[in-house]
């Protein structure tokens, strides 16, 4: 029936009286799009709407929106009721079987280690896809997906919003302009995972077993990870800081923070990357062991071992480096989080003006020194340098575009790519998550094969390039 939820929950009962608009409402044929075509909108279901698909559904709103899937109902509750015309899932799979058809677009906002599932079933279908970054959770799904996008010719956006913004067209033009010289060395950092929007790391799988919410179907959330007990540590909020479900610190905002560079400097893959970590045992830990006239150093071991299965580090330091690539010269990239701060120029910032959340992109002739998402505030420091060189800009050579859900949907439409397209935003994704298996595999530099996908020197860090997929779902 139209106004009923996929489970069998009925909408009447969970919306209230929005089933009787609902119920009137016919879905609107897929359609040639385009500016000559008869209707120039997108019918769009929507993938994960509590989280950051509020503002993913807010950026497609002026399309149909025909579907909404959720496995919450409780937190997707207030879009349900903002779109009484879409029919109601929680299921993607459902969705798919029953409204292929009426579908033209699908935006994924889901959280990461279900990217791929939803993604990879819209593409199938010859859906565009609009998807969150990361890309994916792991650096083989990350390449499967940018293989379905060209095979099924779709048009595709990974969540970067930031990609779409001045700024960052800006850092680009002015390095190719040579505005800070060749650049050779790059410093990014973050206050994640405990600052800003904080999750959990370096904690151990919980050990409580509190009841599943009524409103949450707990195996769909799973989806192709690993079973485990429902707990509020993992959904609906703190995913992020887990193994099996997020991509941590570096995989939260490396896609944000080190777009700049990625663009600006055309970095592509790195043929190395190595990592130092901390997981800083907590005080109650140390006071406890003290308390028991334990040997906290023989202990230490067995406690770093529950918490590397599980949870990211609080903080780590990774560095990449890749190779000379047309006509730049060879660079050294190194990200910081858990509140690390890089090297800088003394002479030209203190730790207040780095901010939280940034980068320096640092040329033999200056520096360029940005924000997170989309290179925010970007600059030529010291501002004496940015002052002298603002009468001699370059043209804008950079298309700019009006935000990055409109690029998408104008993608779609038009059938030209969009900026951050799959096999960009999936070049960057794996750029990103090559660092997070060096979290994993740490204190080794690991050496890169990306023809080959694999590194040459650790069995240990290739076998956390393609994940192991739970019964019934299918990589």
């Amino acid at each position: 029936m139209a106004d009923q939820i996929d489970s069998g929950v009925s909408r009447r009962a969970f919306i209230g009286g929005a089933a009787s608009t609902a119920g009137a409402f016919s879905i609107v044929p897929s359609v040639v799009f385009g500016k000559d075509a008869p209707s120039n909108k997108l019918n769009i279901a929507v993938i994960g709407i509590g989280g950051r698909g509020n503002v993913d559904l807010a950026g497609v709103q002026h399309e149909n929106i025909v579907a909404l899937c959720d496995v919450d109902m409780e937190r997707a509750a207030d879009n349900i009721r903002k779109n009484p015309r879409a029919k109601v899932f929680r299921d993607f799979r459902v969705m798919f079987d029953k409204m292929e058809k009426d579908i033209d677009a699908v935006v994924v906002a889901t959280p990461d280690h279900t990217h791929y599932v939803a993604a990879m079933a819209a593409m199938e279908r010859g859906k565009h896809v609009y998807c969150e970054k990361p890309l994916a959770h792991s650096v083989y799904e990350v390449r499967k997906l940018m293989e379905a996008a060209k095979k099924y010719n779709v048009r595709t956006q990974m969540g970067n919003q930031g990609h779409s913004y001045e700024h960052i067209r800006l850092c680009c033009e002015w390095i190719w302009d040579g505005a800070i010289g060749e650049v050779r060395e790059v410093h990014a950092w973050s206050d994640r995972p405990m600052g800003g929007f904080a999750f959990p790391s370096g904690l151990p799988r919980p050990k409580d077993r509190p009841p599943v919410p009524g409103t949450l179907d707990w195996d769909l959330w799973l989806g192709p990870a690993q079973y485990r007990p429902y707990h509020p540590l993992y959904a609906p909020i703190y995913w992020r800081g887990w193994l099996d479900f997020g991509t941590g610190a570096l995989g939260d905002m490396g896609c944000h923070i080190l777009d700049p560079a990625f663009w600006a400097l055309k970095l592509g893959s790195p043929v190395s990357v190595e990592a130092n970590v901390s997981y800083n045992p907590s005080p109650e830990f140390w006071s406890s062991s003290m308390a028991a006239g334990g040997n906290p150093k023989a202990e230490i071991p067995e406690y770093l071992d529950l918490l590397r299965k599980e949870t990211f580090p609080v903080a780590s330091v990774v560095r990449y480096e890749f190779p000379a690539r047309e006509g730049m010269p060879a660079v050294k990239l190194t990200w910081h989080d858990g509140s690390l701060l890089p090297p800088r120029p003394v002479e030209h910032l203190d730790d207040r003006e780095l901010g939280t959340n940034g980068a320096l992109i640092i040329g033999d002739k200056g520096i360029i020194k940005h924000g997170s998402h989309g290179a925010k505030g970007c600059r030529i420091i010291p501002e004496s340098a940015m002052q002298a060189y603002l009468p001699n800009l370059p043209e804008k050579s950079i298309p700019r575009v009006e935000s990055h859900h409109q690029d998408w949907i104008d993608a779609c439409k038009s059938g030209r790519e969009s900026s951050s397209n799959f096999d960009y935003g999936g070049a960057l994704t794996e750029m990103v998550l090559l660092g997070v298996i060096a979290m994993r595999v740490p204190d080794k530099k690991l050496v890169w094969d990306a023809g080959k996908m694999q590194f040459s020197n650790s069995d240990a860090a290739n076998a956390l390039l393609k994940p192991d997929y739970r019964r019934g779902w299918v990589l």
